[in-house]
């Protein structure tokens, strides 16, 4: 029987950045609309689709060796288990989302000290309610099913919510008071399966494949040649650069230099390298950088 590791998936908000993110590291996955069960190109691998808020529960109990799933979701499980490693991307962007304290704009509560007797409706439940306590406030949390942002003021006073941008909060004539956590994608790992060598050692190769994915994004390498004389000065308008690569071309006197470069920096570099004596131009795309 050949060795696997069962993965899970997170569906939903985070499915297609994910698969996208696994598409990047190396991993074609087909996603049937009729099946859970995803085929993988690795036949070391095998996935399954759960939402982001079960996938802590099923690896610490086991039936998952690994899975993708929010910090956030680790702790309203108050899940046991091992992180492998930060995966920071989301739904729409790179950066850590966080669940935020949103009332409407206008509202008399303009802190968590004003929600004493009042309800809040929030998927997270268990983390809003530990906030409450730290901060020694009595109120009734109930469970969202979805649409949060729409039951306030009629149904609820205050709602705990999870934003990149805010955006769909102002669009609710919503404003943030306060920040309860941020979160960020992980890849977790039941304990027990951490501890076999194998398993450990394939989780790891998929994270840090992953991780190679997400330092690729929005960078893109520079190929170009110049002449000798102007290598000194093509080196000084490239600061942030960590020893690039330079090596001789079989024309006497010129060089090959490569380099990555964040992508929204490109365009004046492009300029700036042509000014200082760069030829034969090249950008590229990447895929992973892996340190």
């Amino acid at each position: 029987m050949k060795k696997k590791i069962k993965l899970g998936l997170p569906k939903g908000s985070l499915q297609e950045s994910t698969l996208r993110m696994l598409k990047k590291a190396g991993f074609s996955v087909a996603v049937s609309s009729r099946s859970y069960f995803p085929s993988i190109d690795d036949p070391q691998i095998e996935t399954v689709l759960l939402r982001a808020q079960e996938l802590p529960r099923y690896v610490e109990n086991g039936v998952l060796d690994c899975g993708i799933t929010g910090a956030d979701w680790v702790l309203e499980n108050n899940a046991k288990i091992d992180l492998v490693t930060d995966l920071l991307y989301a739904k729409q962007g790179m950066n850590p989302v966080r669940w935020v304290l949103a009332v409407p704009c206008g509202s008399k509560i303009k802190s968590v000290k004003n929600l004493k007797g009042k309800r809040i409706a929030t998927e997270l439940v268990n983390v809003t309610r530990k906030y409450l306590k730290r901060n020694k406030v009595k109120a009734d949390v109930e469970f969202s099913w979805g649409a949060t942002e729409a039951k306030v003021p009629q149904l609820v006073d205050a709602i705990v919510e999870l934003t990149e941008t805010g955006s769909s909060l102002r669009a609710h004539n919503l404003e943030i008071i306060d920040t309860i956590c941020y979160s960020t994608t992980q890849l977790i790992a039941n304990k027990r399966s951490r501890r076999d060598r194998w398993k450990k050692e394939k989780m790891d190769n998929v994270a840090m494949l992953l991780k190679g994915a997400i330092q690729a994004e929005d960078k893109v390498g520079l190929k170009l040649n110049a002449q000798a004389k102007n290598i000194k000065k093509i080196l000084s308008i490239l600061p942030a650069m960590k020893n690039p690569t330079v090596s001789n071309l079989s024309r006497k006197g010129w060089y090959a230099m490569e380099i990555v470069t964040d992508e929204k920096a490109v365009r004046e570099l492009i300029q700036k390298l042509k000014k200082a004596g760069a030829v034969s131009i090249i950008e590229y795309n990447l895929t992973k950088v892996i340190p």
